[in-house]
């Protein structure tokens, strides 16, 4: 009996287990509501459904937690995700509407090659402020966030940047091996950064970096260069999905594309059992906590609830799974639950003790 209780309080400790009963929870009440919602279907070799639909829509916030998670684990944060993507998106855009063939494969790549060398400009922009001048990465990437927006404006020149390219719409929502290639996209860069820092030391160097960053330096780890490749990475990764997001409406809108993309990459990395003091990261329970926040937030339009009130929903659901998760919120709650309660006896009702 006790062995069964020492493996289900392991299972029940796990990281992943409460976010894991949580989404299944939603896709339960989505499929009790919409009896279809489960179905999957096989059409003209493309797969499609709810359950697709929900994956490929995480996947731009998949790409940003994962480097969102790189930062979080050296001890810092990226809260310029939003703008990083929406330059990129303006940047790939604009090029493409001021060349005369927009169908064409050579200027989609060339688009998307400015597009990613100007978000790793602006990634090491970061770095340089965080890692080598010594600024608060709150701080360093809040002034981005802003100034991130005004660039985008910028470029697109206030407008919304329209396009009609067939290439770089198949970012958003094309396919490729029957699966929408958002979902292949972002599956090969899960597997990338997971073999970068789970086969190599890497991933080591980086946590040691968020656990101490000083002891790190003087064990001969060069902690500031760390520091700032993990803010490039962070940049690529949101440029990436800035192209998603572009691509799936196929415009560039300076002030909406990855607006507040930023706090949920880091609630889906809170969410996966990644600690904001850093130290260490779980690139797996990431995915897991977008893939909740993406369900989530379907749930929300699926079920007609009032759009006023989906953020308060939506901030609810996400409070109790941090909750629940938390090691030290159920350790007091079962220390509740276990202490005995001892009866107390009324006073005077002790008999007098009269000695023979």
């Amino acid at each position: 009996m006790s062995t069964v209780r020492a493996r289900a309080a392991g299972v029940t400790g796990h990281r992943l287990f409460w976010p894991l009963v949580v989404l299944v929870l939603l896709l339960v009440a989505n499929a009790v509501y919409r009896p279809s919602f489960l179905s999957v279907e096989l059409k003209n070799g493309h797969l499609y459904g709810s359950l697709i639909d929900i994956v490929r829509l995480s996947a731009p916030l998949i790409l940003v937690a994962l480097g969102m998670s790189l930062v979080i684990a050296t001890g810092g944060i990226d809260l310029s995700v939003g703008a990083v993507a929406a330059v990129a998106g303006a940047v790939a855009c604009l090029y493409i509407s001021e060349q005369p063939d927009q169908n064409s494969v050579g200027v989609v790549l060339t688009a998307v090659a400015l597009g990613f060398g100007v978000a790793l400009l602006l990634g090491a922009w970061n770095g340089i402020l965080v890692a080598g001048i010594g600024i608060q990465p709150i701080i360093a990437t809040l002034i981005l966030m802003v100034a991130g927006r005004g660039l985008a404006q910028l470029i697109a020149e206030g407008q919304i940047i329209t396009i009609n390219s067939g290439p770089y719409k198949v970012i958003g929502v094309g396919h490729l091996l029957t699966l929408p290639l958002a979902i292949v996209i972002a599956l090969a860069v899960t597997v990338l950064v997971a073999v970068l820092t789970r086969r190599t030391a890497l991933g080591m160097i980086i946590e040691s970096v968020g656990g101490n960053a000083e002891a790190s330096r003087l064990a001969g780890i060069r902690s500031r260069r760390i520091t700032f490749l993990v803010y490039v990475v962070s940049a690529a990764c949101a440029a990436i999905a800035g192209f998603m997001m572009t691509a799936n409406v196929s415009s560039a809108d300076g002030n909406a594309v990855g607006l507040w993309v930023e706090l949920d990459a880091i609630l889906a990395v809170v969410i996966g059992g990644t600690a904001l003091a850093g130290g260490r990261f779980y690139l797996g329970g990431t995915v897991v906590g977008a893939l909740l926040i993406q369900t989530l937030t379907t749930s929300v339009y699926a079920m007609n609830i009032d759009p006023q009130t989906s953020l308060l929903f939506k901030a609810v659901v996400v409070i109790v799974v941090c909750l629940i998760q938390a090691p030290a919120f159920r350790a007091r709650f079962r220390r509740r639950r276990s202490v005995p309660v001892t009866p107390v006896e009324p006073v005077g009702t002790e008999k007098e003790q009269v000695p023979a």
